[in-house]
């Protein structure tokens, strides 16, 4: 067993019933009633990159309550108007191309059966401010909402404060069924986008994401964090881009860190590409369970392409990994019952080996530390040997 270099990017956290009768017939009816509710996905395969969401039929676009999108007016009461015009029903509120500066002190909040579709040359940009903590769009406590195309700019370049590291493109919390798709953020004083929970703690009437699906995401130079996710279950990343995450640790790609608020399980990250975040590409911490991490690309970034500290199982297949500043993957502190198989992880620690040379020890791929368990290696190819 190799242990892990002292250096790690690792270890900031990111902190009615109903009664039927006992009658043939109401239960065969009832049994047609279940079969006929849209469920997010089916049970033995619950991801989806387009998965059905229920969306209202009428649709605003937000030039009829004033927004401008000249990019100095403050177009964030207009775009809320717009979401509370619609109906209860829900619908589609549309930002054509423009520039919209948004106050995300106050943020836009989206509602149920809501999709905010905003043109490809559409931006919404941050105006600055000085506080530790803002998002530019929120779901909160939502459910059957869709986030599509656009820009979203933060503020990092010219944020009025110097602490905190809350300020988010997105935040999804204690919503269900939500899809971001063909969003390109980036520039935030903290994370792209953020997907966890509502409530203090699972004592204090925490409500968990659920079903939230990420595809064709661009993250692109936060702060802290290219997506973060927090308590939630059944969230897909599948297609997107987390790069370049600098400012204030951990600035990984993804870090799944829910902390003691709430446990995070059943999640699956598919055909990403993490690459020049200045810590880990993929970061996975304690309270976590049923973490699959396949068809990846790891490049670039400044720590381990995956670095596990504690939680499990996780199954890691047909990844690739290389030349990253520390191993392609690691598996440190109490990580336990992984399944690291059919990966290339070649070329890795740069920061200690030439990245154009053959040779060096396994460790240079891959690291399992002393106190992990139940860590198992299956055809995986590593660095050519001298």
């Amino acid at each position: 067993m190799m242990n892990l270099h002292d250096t790690q990017f690792s270890a900031k956290p990111a902190t009615a019933k109903r009664k039927f009768q006992k009658n043939p017939l109401m239960i065969a009816v009832a049994s047609l009633a279940l079969s006929a509710v849209a469920l997010p996905a089916a049970a033995s395969n619950w991801w989806n990159a387009n998965p059905g969401v229920s969306i209202g039929s009428r649709t605003i676009n937000v030039k009829t309550k004033g927004a401008l999108g000249n990019g100095s007016h403050d177009d964030t009461a207009a775009i809320q108007a717009t979401i509370n015009a619609l109906p209860s029903s829900g619908g589609t509120v549309y930002i054509p191309a423009g520039h919209y500066m948004i106050n995300a002190l106050k943020s836009i909040s989206l509602r149920s059966h809501t999709k905010l579709q905003m043109d490809p040359n559409a931006t919404l940009e941050v105006i600055p401010n000085g506080s530790s903590r803002y998002e530019l769009i929120q779901a909160f406590k939502v459910n059957n909402v869709r986030i599509v195309g656009g820009k979203l700019l933060g503020d990092r370049t010219r944020h009025k404060g110097r602490t905190g590291e809350w300020g988010y493109g997105i935040n999804v919390s204690g919503s269900s069924q939500v899809v971001i798709s063909n969003v390109h953020v980036s520039n935030f004083w903290g994370d792209g986008v953020w997907i966890g929970a509502a409530g203090a703690t699972r004592l204090h009437n925490l409500v968990r994401s659920n079903y939230i699906t990420v595809n064709g995401l661009v993250s692109d130079n936060n702060r802290r964090q290219a997506l973060s996710i927090g308590p939630s279950q059944h969230v897909y990343i599948v297609n997107s881009t987390f790069k370049n995450t600098n400012g204030t640790k951990p600035q990984a790609g993804i870090d799944i860190e829910p902390g003691v608020q709430g446990p995070v399980d059943t999640i699956r990250l598919e055909h990403n590409t993490f690459s020049g975040n200045r810590g880990n590409g993929i970061e996975l911490h304690a309270n976590i369970t049923g973490i699959t991490i396949a068809n990846n690309t790891l490049a670039s970034n400044y720590g381990f392409g995956v670095l596990a500290v504690a939680g499990g199982p996780f199954d890691l297949g047909s990844n690739h990994a290389t030349r990253n500043g520390l191993a392609g993957v690691g598996m440190s502190g109490t990580a336990h019952n992984a399944k690291i198989h059919n990966n290339t992880l070649q070329y890795n620690s740069t920061r200690y080996v030439s990245p154009t040379r053959a040779g060096g020890a396994t460790s240079r791929d891959i690291q399992i530390g002393s106190n992990t368990r139940a860590i198992t290696q299956t055809a995986n190819t590593l660095s050519p040997r001298k």
